[in-house]
């Protein structure tokens, strides 16, 4: 009877443990990432009342606490407006680590960055995982996302969407003018002028940086068929001779003493039908066009021997120098002549190379100093030749200067993605996970934080989706995942068995009181 009296007792201290956890599971009903703990019991060895070890013999001695399990299961998702809010959905921890490099263990994922740009926990542990902008991105480290920028690139091709008006009179000019970038991330204005000439469909054109002209480009003009539609790209070239004095001949290549420069302002839209010559006469201020190759309304602008050194030539008469000729050296006299013939190359469109003029600063633009007009590949903006008003419908190129760090989000597999002050998106960081082997054996070191134990066995670090770990959910917080009915119902028999605990204490104690009343 002494036995029954102790079992009793025993049940009372069950019962009370196992309040204490349903009211320890309860409390934490709103604890981000907390794991309610379930208790377990076992009864006390029996005694056998023979003193043999008959099975059919023994009284059992009551109850005792087995193990208090933590419960692993996941929690519902709560939805937040904070990008580093997040939860696991699946298998698996977060990692963060003290400041002594301690680590630990958690479903918690309210984060947030601190005033070092680290990414933590509310118990300012650093969350682990890779940075993938330092130096070695394959080990698990601090995040960090301070100092992160979008570093600048150079442009290195543009695309133009206009439209050159097929009514345009020669000799009109349209500019279309856009922002591009050095390879230090300054900002420079790349223009194209656009030059209607007097052929039908045909545009001359001319770029310029900063209102420098490129040294060079593949193709100087556009030619539009009937429709409108661009049909070719062309390009035009010069050779020449010069005399000077009834006997003596130099070529372009020569000594230059007449030295043939091209501007490409896109005039050179035909090849002569026959030689352009300019003759000296006896003044020596005066030289005459006795051959105009076939441009009816060529012009000739008189240089200044000694002075402007320079003679020049407006094909098309609308103004402006498309040939112009050094006449510093050398003696002329009068009836000497400068011929030369104008070759056209006409291809299908094609991109064209713009080499631009220095720069002046240590930057570059380009690849090489050399920009592509990206005019007739597969993403290239539409150029027409329509009889409708000069329009710029689109500029595009794919350099940007260096931004800086304005927000950030979180993919399913843990990689943190920044938006950058220069539109640029790029991977910084990417957040590491870790499970054990036996979750069961993880100790519970308070703040919803775990620790590994021999019985749990050591962490195995992950990446997010891999390995049988779980997937990222941004913007979102896993709950506690106590569920309150369960635990009502748990506490409603919890008090059950201490009442009857209690009434047995209360019998025994009754019975023993009647035996020691039978002497009376």
């Amino acid at each position: 009877m002494g036995s029954s009296l102790f079992a009793g007792i025993s049940g009372l201290a069950s019962a009370g443990k196992q309040l204490d956890v349903i009211g320890n599971n309860i409390a934490n009903v709103n604890t981000i990432g907390f794991r309610s703990g379930r208790i377990h019991f076992g009864d006390i060895l029996s005694q056998s009342i023979t003193g043999g070890a008959a099975a059919g013999m023994q009284v059992g001695r009551g109850v005792d606490v087995a193990a208090i399990t933590t419960q692993f299961s996941s929690g519902s998702f709560e939805t937040t407006a904070n990008a580093t809010d997040l939860a696991i959905d699946g298998d698996g921890f977060f990692i963060v680590k003290d400041a002594d490099e301690g680590s630990y263990y958690t479903r918690a994922g309210a984060f947030h960055l601190d005033n070092r740009g680290y990414l933590v926990d509310v118990n300012s542990l650093k969350v682990q995982g890779y940075n993938l902008t330092g130096i070695d991105p394959d080990t698990i480290s601090d995040i960090s996302l301070s100092g992160v920028q979008s570093e600048p690139s150079a442009t290195t091709e543009i695309s133009m969407g206009l439209n050159l008006d097929a009514a345009t009179d020669t000799g009109e000019t349209f500019n279309a003018a856009q922002t591009v970038y050095d390879s230090l991330g300054a900002i420079h204005s790349l223009k194209m002028t656009f030059q209607k000439t007097e052929g039908n469909g045909y545009w001359g054109f001319k770029s310029y940086l900063d209102n420098e002209a490129a040294t060079a480009q593949t193709y100087s003009g556009l030619k539009f068929d009937s429709n409108g539609v661009l049909e070719k790209v062309y390009s035009s070239s010069v050779t020449g001779t010069a005399t000077e004095g009834p006997d003596t001949i130099y070529t372009t290549a020569g000594d230059g003493t007449a030295e043939i420069t091209v501007n490409n302002q896109g005039q050179l839209y035909k090849p002569t039908i026959a030689p352009i010559v300019l003759t000296r006469g006896a003044d020596e201020n005066t030289w005459t066009i006795t051959g105009n190759g076939g441009y009816e309304n060529m012009s000739i602008t008189l240089g200044t021997v000694g002075t402007d050194d320079e003679v020049a030539i407006d094909l098309d008469g609308a103004g402006g120098a498309d040939i112009t000729f050094d006449i510093s050296t050398g003696t002329w006299a009068g009836d000497d002549t400068i011929e030369f013939t104008i070759a056209q190359t006409e291809g299908d469109p094609a991109d064209v190379k713009l080499t631009m003029p220095d720069i002046g600063t240590d930057a570059i633009i380009g690849d090489g100093g050399v920009v592509s007009w990206d005019l007739a590949g597969t993403t290239a903006e539409k150029v027409t030749g329509y009889a409708s008003t000069s329009v710029i419908r689109t500029l595009v190129h794919d350099g940007y200067s260096s931004g800086s760090l304005k927000s950030i989000s979180v993919t399913a597999d843990g990689t943190i993605s920044g938006f950058f002050t220069n539109g640029q998106t790029s991977d910084i960081s990417q957040i590491v996970l870790a499970d054990f082997a036996n979750v069961t054996g993880l100790k519970r070191m308070g703040k919803n934080l775990f620790g590994p134990t021999v019985e749990s066995g050591s962490a195995v670090p992950n990446r997010p989706g891999s390995a049988g770990m779980g997937e990222i959910s941004p913007n979102s917080l896993e709950m506690s995942n106590t569920d309150i009915a369960t635990e009502f119902i748990n506490m409603i028999t919890a008090q059950r068995a201490y009442q009857a605990s209690a009434k047995i204490v209360t019998v025994t104690d009754q019975m023993m009181a009647e035996l020691m009343n039978v002497k009376r």
